[in-house]
């Protein structure tokens, strides 16, 4: 009876988890995140108000360099944006964000997004004046999961 209920037990784990596994891939395929911050924060083109909003790769086919932001339900979208590959050594289990920390009451502006597990990440791209605006801003570098910012560096 014991080898039974042992076998049981152990499809019905294996069952769960070929449910669970495609769902769990389906987000990290577009890298769905959703981010909400308390203050404003520029992004190319853009300020962002405070608030909650989803960013997502478009068409993970043909390119990874292609980000959507949209707001929290996806019903409004914000921006459609270039990015470059960005890269780190080590991933972490949580979402990073860097930003450049701006001076005289400027929001901060995203610099990169990784998504949790991945060394390779989106850096955005800004027109040529603004990047030398931020080239000499100092750089922080947020951790943040889905309880909320858990560090900041």
């Amino acid at each position: 009876m014991n080898v039974r209920k042992a076998f049981f037990s152990f499809f019905s784990l294996v069952l769960m988890l070929g449910v669970m596994l495609p769902m769990a891939k389906a987000d990290e395929e577009d890298q769905t995140t959703f981010l909400t911050f308390s203050k404003p924060v520029e992004i190319p083109g853009q300020t962002l108000p405070a608030g909650t909003y989803r960013f997502v790769l478009v068409n993970t086919e043909t390119s990874l360099d292609t980000v959507q932001i949209f707001n929290a339900d996806r019903t409004k979208l914000y921006a459609t944006l270039n990015t470059v590959p960005a890269s780190r050594t080590e991933p972490t289990g949580d979402t990073v964000i860097s930003f450049a920390e701006r001076s005289s009451g400027q929001p901060a502006a995203i610099k990169t997004w990784f998504y949790p597990g991945m060394t390779g990440g989106h850096e955005f791209i800004y027109g040529s004046r603004e990047e030398r605006k931020l080239a000499g801003d100092q750089k922080v570098v947020v951790t943040a999961t889905s309880s909320g910012v858990v560090s900041g560096d």
